[in-house]
């Protein structure tokens, strides 16, 4: 059974950062594509970034690009989300999510596996 789980989550202050972590047990942690989601209240889910099996590709949506990095270790089957410039609008549930296959990276419908989440919230 692979599982999920999210940690790092907390209240920041706009302008600061936080680090995701997102540690992955069962399954063949090094042959997933990672991806990062979030969804605020009332809002659909979002594509945050994605980073492929190998750790050297990755992939940001305009809304996150700059601010954001994932990084993966498959030595420690973890993924990482580092978030700067952190702004009151990134408040949301964060998810990390695993796929395999060919679909593309930024639609959630293509991940197999998800974490349960881990609330970020900014303070303006």
């Amino acid at each position: 059974q692979v599982r999920l789980v999210e940690f790092g989550g907390g209240l920041v202050q706009a302008g600061g950062s936080l680090r995701l972590s997102c540690a992955v047990s069962g399954g063949t942690f090094s042959s997933y594509v990672m991806g990062w989601f979030r969804q605020a209240p009332g809002k659909e889910r979002e594509f945050v970034g994605a980073i492929g099996w190998g750790g050297g590709a990755t992939y940001y949506p305009e809304s996150v690009k700059g601010r954001s990095t994932i990084s993966k270790d498959n030595a420690k089957n973890t993924v990482y989300l580092q978030m700067n410039t952190l702004k009151p609008e990134d408040t949301a549930v964060y998810y990390c999510a695993a796929k395999m296959g060919t679909s593309t990276w930024y639609n959630p419908t293509g991940y197999i596996y998800w974490g349960q989440g881990t609330q970020v919230t900014v303070s303006s």
